[in-house]
C-alpha cells in the first residue's frame, strides 16, 4: 500500500470512513501488529497533510536501535490526546497505515469531519482493545501504539543500511545536508564508543562523549525547583551547562533524562503546552504518576538529528528547574 500511494511529506491524505477502517483490522483492532487507537475516530473523513513517512522508528523500549515500519505516515496536527488511555499525557505522534488513507488533491480540512467520522462502528471494538491483561496487583494496564511498536516495527534497522537514508531523502523527511549530517553524527558516536571500550582515556575525545556534548552531571541529590508554570506562559529553556548542573552522575534529574536531542534547544523560547502528571510506560502499559509534574513545549519535539533522523518527533519532558519564566516583551 505505501508503494501504490507513493507518499510524500506534503502530501494531502483523507482519513477513510470507520467501515473501510474496520475491514483493514484483525479482531484485535490492529493492522500488522499496530493498533488503530479510538483517539484516532476524531480523524475519520478528514483530510490532512503528511507530516514525515514512518519508515523508521527508535526504540526506546529495549534501546535496539532504529527499527524498520512498514507502510505508515504521521500527519499533521495528529497526536493522541490519551482520552481513552488514562489520560496519558505523552502526546505520542499518532502512526498511521496507509490502509486507512487515500491520497487526495485539493485543500486540507482537519476541522470539519467528513461522513466516515460517526464513532459509531468501531469504538465497541478498539476501547476493548485498549486494555492489557491486569497487572500482578490487578492494576490496570492499557495497550496502545506505543506499548506495541515492536510488534508492529519487529524488524532492527542497521545503521549500515544505506536504504534507510534514499528512503529519508525520496520522501521529504530529510534533505541531502541533513541526512549527510545525521550520517557524520552516527559515525562518530560509534568510534567514540569503540574509544571508550579499547582506548586509553587520554586518547578520548572529549572525554568520549556522543555529539551533542551532554555529559553526566555533578550532583549524588539532584536539586529540584518549582516555578508553577502553566499552559500559554513564555519560558527560556536554560544553558546546557546550566541544566547539566543539575543533573546526576546518570544524566538524570530525580528520574527525568536529559538528552543530546532536548540540549539542542537550549537558549530557545517556548510556550508551555501543557503541566504532565502521568504518562504510561510503555514496557508495562501501567499509568505512572509523577511526584513532581514536568512540562510540555509548543512545538519543541525530538528532531533525530542524533538519531539517523527518526521521524518520530517525541515531545520531551522537562523539569520546571531547566526553565525560567519570561515576560512578554523578553520574547526573541
Amino acid at each position: 500500500m505505501a508503494q501504490a500511494l507513493s507518499l510524500r511529506v506534503g502530501d494531502l491524505v483523507e482519513v477513510l470512513g470507520e467501515e473501510e477502517i474496520l475491514a483493514t483490522l484483525d479482531e484485535r483492532g490492529e493492522l500488522d501488529g499496530l493498533p488503530f487507537m479510538p483517539e484516532m475516530l476524531q480523524f475519520c473523513g478528514k483530510r490532512m497533510v503528511v507530516k514525515k513517512v514512518a519508515h523508521k522508528l527508535c526504540d526506546t523500549m529495549t534501546q535496539s536501535g532504529m527499527r524498520r515500519m512498514d507502510d505508515a505516515v504521521y500527519l499533521e496536527g495528529a497526536r493522541c490526546d490519551g482520552s481513552a488511555h488514562g489520560g496519558c499525557q505523552t502526546y505520542c505522534s499518532i502512526y498511521w497505515k496507509t490502509a486507512w488513507l487515500k491520497k487526495v488533491s485539493g485543500a486540507a480540512d482537519a476541522s470539519a469531519a467528513g461522513p466516515g467520522a460517526s464513532r459509531g462502528v468501531l469504538l465497541p471494538l478498539l476501547q476493548k482493545n485498549s486494555f492489557k491483561e491486569p497487572g500482578p496487583e490487578g492494576e490496570v494496564r492499557y495497550l496502545c501504539q506505543a506499548t506495541e511498536l515492536l510488534r508492529a516495527a519487529p524488524v532492527c534497522l542497521s545503521f549500515r543500511d544505506p536504504r534507510q537514508y534514499v528512503t529519508d531523502v525520496r520522501t521529504g523527511n530529510a534533505t541531502v545536508w541533513e541526512t549527510l549530517r545525521t550520517i557524520v553524527f552516527g559515525l562518530f558516536d560509534r568510534y567514540q564508543s569503540f574509544s571508550r571500550r579499547r582506548l586509553p582515556r587520554w586518547l578520548w575525545i572529549r572525554g568520549g562523549l556522543t555529539w551533542g556534548w551532554v555529559g553526566p552531571g555533578p550532583n549524588r541529590t539532584t536539586p529540584s525547583g518549582t516555578l508553577d508554570l502553566q499552559p500559554g506562559e513564555l519560558v527560556r529553556i536554560k544553558s546546557k551547562a546550566d541544566i547539566i548542573a543539575t543533573l546526576g552522575a546518570d544524566r538524570k534529574n530525580r528520574g527525568l533524562g536529559f538528552e543530546e536531542e532536548m540540549a539542542h534547544w537550549c537558549g530557545r523560547t517556548a510556550r508551555v503546552q501543557a503541566r504532565v502528571e502521568r504518562c504510561l510506560d510503555e514496557k508495562t502499559g501501567r499509568m505512572l504518576q509523577m511526584k513532581n509534574p514536568c512540562i510540555l513545549l509548543e512545538d519543541v519535539v525530538c528532531k533525530g538529528l542524533y538519531k539517523t533522523n527518526c521521524p518520530r518527533e517525541f515531545a520531551p519532558f522537562w523539569r520546571e528547574i531547566w526553565l525560567e519564566r519570561l515576560s512578554e516583551p523578553e520574547m526573541t
